[in-house]
């Protein structure tokens, strides 16, 4: 769910799109880990056209998740797109605390590679390769527009209050303020409701979340695509639990866009809750 979100392009894929790179590292533990690992199935007006991979590693105070993806048949032959992300992080208060990301995407233009480093909310260095483009019409970023966010791949994971149903209302209703390294903007989620799913690895409730993607700074705001998806309110996703934890990950992701619906689906949810490994390995 752009994170997966600043064009429609990079709302679709930018999420699930990019390369593992070394990371800042939190502190190791010993504790119990819950490893989730999820294969994705993405499509566009029902037709398939892509796949993609999620890993997770939750420890009870902290963790990582790599991410890669690809479009596929022709949409693959005719674009080359593929990538990955990675993340990873304290959770600290049910809060998600990122300390490093990266995100590496390429097609047949070339590939574009952020790094960047967090601490308590605020982002520490920046590393884009190669640079973007400067332009006169972009909403300005100032460093407080860096300050008080999370990254596109650490806010793939909701932590519900320990008072709260895992799947009830505290599932969705948030505002995530995310950064990706170039543009500030928000994502709203909004509960709906439940329902049941059956998948490879997992049969039961997820909550329903009404999105919508706001833009802050960073962003082109004459472009069509920045005003279709500020405009949208055909975005949503379905959370489903990790495991034991109080961690809540989609299962589905359908977003509206220019050209026709792009629903990206969980064809297999496998949690495995006896590793021991630490979040940070």
């Amino acid at each position: 769910m752009r994170s997966a979100f600043a064009s429609s392009r990079s709302l679709r894929f930018g999420g699930l799109i990019a390369l593992a790179l070394p990371l800042l590292s939190p502190a190791a533990t010993s504790a119990r880990a819950e490893t989730l690992r999820v294969h994705y199935a993405v499509s566009l007006i029902g037709l398939p056209i892509g796949v993609a991979g999620f890993t997770g590693v939750f420890a009870p105070t902290s963790y990582r998740i790599d991410v890669n993806a690809r479009l596929t048949g022709l949409a693959g032959l005719l674009t080359s797109s593929r990538g990955a992300a990675t993340a990873e992080g304290a959770i600290a208060g049910g809060r998600i605390i990122p300390v490093a990301y990266a995100v590496s995407t390429s097609n047949s233009d070339g590939t574009r590679t952020v790094r960047m480093s967090m601490s308590g909310g605020a982002v520490r260095g920046i590393d884009i390769s190669p640079p973007i483009e400067s332009r006169p019409d972009r909403i300005p970023l100032t460093e407080a527009h860096k300050r008080g966010v999370i990254d596109p791949m650490s806010a793939l994971l909701m932590p519900v209050p320990e008072a709260s149903p895992n799947l009830g209302p505290s599932a969705c209703n948030r505002t995530l303020p995310i950064f990706d390294g170039y543009t500030r903007f928000d994502i709203s989620l909004s509960y709906v409701g439940q329902r049941q799913v059956k998948t490879k690895g997992y049969a039961g409730p997820v909550a329903m979340c009404a999105v919508r993607y706001t833009p802050i700074a960073g962003h082109r705001p004459d472009k069509k695509n920045t005003q279709f998806m500020a405009d949208n309110r055909q975005i949503e996703t379905w959370l489903a639990p990790v495991g034991a934890t109080r961690l809540l990950v989609p299962y589905r992701i359908s977003v509206k866009t220019q050209i026709g619906t792009t629903v990206i689906e969980a064809s297999d949810f496998a949690v495995d809750p006896t590793r021991k490994a630490s979040a940070a390995q």
